[in-house]
Parts: C-alpha cells; structure tokens; sequence
C-alpha cells in the first residue's frame, strides 16, 4: 500500500482534476490510480479522480499494491560487487532495466533476482519486484543493492527514503556546467507539454537538491568532453539529467535534455554508494569502475589533444 498526503500549493493546480494533479505530482501514470482502485480523501471527504482540487486543499490517496505478476525467474548474469547472506551488490549494465513494466515483462534485473534467490524471492511482499531496494534507469550503470529477504529490504529502505545513504554519480558533458561547482536545488516537476521528461523550476513541484563539482577536462574544440561529479541528496526521477540541463551541460548521449548524441548511449554511472548493510552498525562504500562506454569517449576526446590530429564525432 502506498499512501500520498500532500497539500495543493501550486497555482497551477488549483481548479484542475484530481487525476492529473496526482500524476504531476508523483510522476505515476494517471490511469494507474484507477486500475489500482485508489482511495481518495480531498479535505478528509470521499472523492473522484474527476474532483477538482483548489488551493490549500488537504489530499490523500491510498494506493494498493499492484496485483501481482507471474515473474519468471532468469539466468540473466549479474557482475557482483559483494555478496552475503543478506544483500547482493550489483554493478548494473547500461541498458538493463530494473523491474517488469509495459514492454518489459523478461529481461529485467527482478528476472535475475528472482532466479538468484530462489525459493526466498516468494518471501516477498511485493512478487514482480523481489529485493528490489532502490532502482537506476535503464540506460544508467553502476552500484545498486538488492535484499536477499524481506527484514533486509526494509531496512535498506529505510536508509533510501530518510537519506542516509551517500551516492555518487559520475558523468561525461561536452560543456563545463556553469559555475563549474557547486549545488543546485529548486523543484523538478513533470513537463506540461513532454509527459516523459521532467523540467526544473524554482518552487513548483517536488524539491530535488545535488551537490556537483567538475573533476577534469578532456579534449578541446567539439570533442571535449568534461567529467563531473554529482552527488544528489534527493532521488527525483530524472533528477540528474535536469540538474546538468539546468547548468547548461545536458550529459553526453541525453538527446532528451539537449545532450550531444552518442553511439555507446547516455553517459551516467552511479559510480559509488555508501550505506549501513543488515547487521551491521557501521557503514561500508561499495564502487563500480567506470564502465567501457565511458571510458572508450574519454580516449577519443584525449586523442583530440594531439597536434594534428583530426577530430571525429559521434
């Protein structure tokens, strides 16, 4: 069961329907709130997702788990990081998503989970997602932590949702973000007119804060390439691609946000997380080295360098 309890603050809400002020805010599909027979309090009374909401209006919404799905368990191969009896660590490919969703029913790390763990991934509450602590998009690499049961997810969980964990996330820009280092917060929200990408702005929507510092340039001319270090103490979907879209550095390979087109695909890997594992009182830093794709831009963009030499793009 989820549950969301917010108050209407924007002026952009008020006088819309609940269904699309839902989806703004939680960044969910608006028919998911009815496929999953939500409940919904407006001002503490009953009401549709047709109602239309004012400002300062008190809104709560019970949504249940989705029913479960038959996942199959798949010998999909994992890169371990570190392995107990209680959690896994994983450096995730690019290109390998998390869990089953629409057009992704197999493939998916819950497959390989599940195939993993066996008989213990129907311990868990939630069958198409089992260990599933946090998530990376597709198309991002790198450290990610899976429970091997369900005492141990909730209290990786924990440590997500009240921000006790330390990550760190490094990524590849054709442009210096300006200033060169620094933090941005603000508020990122769903685009109005874009429902797959988001956009930052100053006050409306969810907060989401970075800390981010350039580590090295690369290159000159149209191959440079900067290598920057972000550390964001929020996790907002797209969260990092619009912090560098707003500095005016779209990552290499985000044709979404502006980013220069790459082959080898986008370039963001969350290249270290710190965090308390089960049973443990101290916590422990766990990093996954950068990845080929990566590294393969930062030789061409030192070759570029090179007296004479003649500069290619991708």
């Amino acid at each position: 069961m989820q549950i969301l309890r917010f108050t209407v603050e924007e002026q952009r809400w008020d006088g819309e329907r609940l269904d699309r002020v839902l989806a703004d805010y939680s960044g969910l599909a608006r028919n998911r709130f009815k496929a999953q027979g939500a409940v919904l309090r407006c001002d503490g009374r009953s009401c549709k997702l047709s109602h239309r909401v004012r400002l300062g209006s008190r809104v709560e919404v019970r949504l249940p788990d989705p029913p479960p799905s038959e996942l199959v368990p798949e010998a999909i191969g994992l890169q371990l990081l570190f392995e107990n009896e209680r959690v896994l660590v994983i450096d995730k490919p690019a290109g390998l998503v998390v869990h089953p969703g629409a057009g992704n029913r197999s493939g998916t790390l819950a497959n390989a989970l599940a195939h993993h763990l066996g008989a213990a991934a129907s311990e868990f509450e939630v069958a198409g997602r089992p260990g599933i602590v946090h998530r990376l998009d597709k198309d991002t690499s790198g450290v990610l932590v899976a429970a091997k049961d369900p005492h141990a997810l909730e209290l990786l969980q924990r440590q997500f949702r009240e921000r006790w964990v330390d990550k760190q996330y490094l990524a590849l820009t054709s442009r210096q973000p300006q200033p060169s280092s620094g933090e941005i917060g603000g508020c990122i929200t769903r685009d109005p007119v874009h429902r797959k990408r988001f956009i930052w702005t100053a006050e409306q929507g969810r907060p989401a804060h970075t800390r981010y510092r350039t580590i090295r340039s690369f290159g000159t001319g149209p191959d440079a390439v900067f290598l920057i270090g972000l550390s964001p103490s929020t996790g907002r979907t797209h969260q990092l691609r619009v912090h560098l879209k707003q500095l005016r550095a779209p990552i290499i390979g985000d044709e979404v946000y502006g980013g220069r087109r790459c082959s080898e695909g986008l370039m963001l890997h969350a290249f270290a997380l710190r965090l308390v594992l089960p049973g443990e009182s101290a916590p422990r830093s766990f990093r996954a080295p950068l990845p080929a794709r990566m590294k393969a831009l930062l030789t061409r963009a030192r070759r570029s360098e090179l007296p004479g030499r003649r500069s290619t793009h991708d």
